[in-house]
């Protein structure tokens, strides 16, 4: 079965690096990574893949490559040992995934060894939904999507930067935590929230 490292930004904190290695399959040199882009719409020149790639090479996994799933085809990850979803537009994510058959691999990838890590909008999808990312920000929901159901390898509904108000400001004022309780209670569910420098391991 399939590792899971759920993070809001990545391999931001050393602990988070010694984990991640902590669960590969083989010795990193062995290692094929590979970054999902399609979240960003700076794809690949985005500064938070080039920075997975940076800190990739850095941990000694020597072939790292990019993917996106609006151009590419999904069977090409069945290659990689390592899958980096980056962030960006987690219902953008969502879309490419379900019209280029990329969920179907994805789920066949949980099935063996491989190790996902999910960053912002890519730990999102590895989730049940991403309905909370539209409840936040309508604006994201640029391909319509009305079934927000996601690859589902957690039932974790997981909100990212839960300490950055910053980047999710309110035009009525309410904080973060007040909208996601908002959400709770509307949906009747409960949110983990994930600070920057935090993380989920599941293995």
């Amino acid at each position: 079965m399939c590792k899971m490292l759920l993070t809001s930004n990545g391999f931001f904190t050393e602990v988070i690096k010694w984990k991640f290695l902590s669960v590969l399959p083989k010795p990193p040199s062995e290692i094929r990574a590979v970054i999902i882009t399609t979240a960003s719409p700076q794809k690949e020149s985005s500064k938070s893949a080039i920075k997975a790639q940076k800190d990739l090479f850095e941990m000694d996994i020597c072939h790292v490559a990019f993917f996106d799933f609006e151009y590419e085809n999904p069977k090409a990850l069945e290659t990689y040992d390592v899958i980096f979803l980056n962030g960006g537009n987690p219902i953008q994510l969502l879309y490419r995934m379900k019209i280029s058959g990329g969920i179907k691999v994805l789920r066949k990838l949980a099935q063996q060894d491989t190790v996902f890590i999910g960053a912002s909008a890519g730990a999102m999808v590895l989730g049940g939904t991403v309905e909370l990312a539209a409840f936040f920000a309508p604006e994201l929901n640029t391909p319509k999507l009305t079934d927000f159901n996601a690859l589902n390898l957690t039932d974790i509904l997981l909100f990212p930067h839960y300490d950055r108000e910053d980047l999710f400001p309110d035009e009525v004022g309410r904080t973060i935590e007040e909208r996601i309780k908002q959400f709770e209670s509307i949906k009747r569910v409960a949110v983990s929230r994930l600070k920057d420098d935090e993380y989920l391991l599941f293995d």
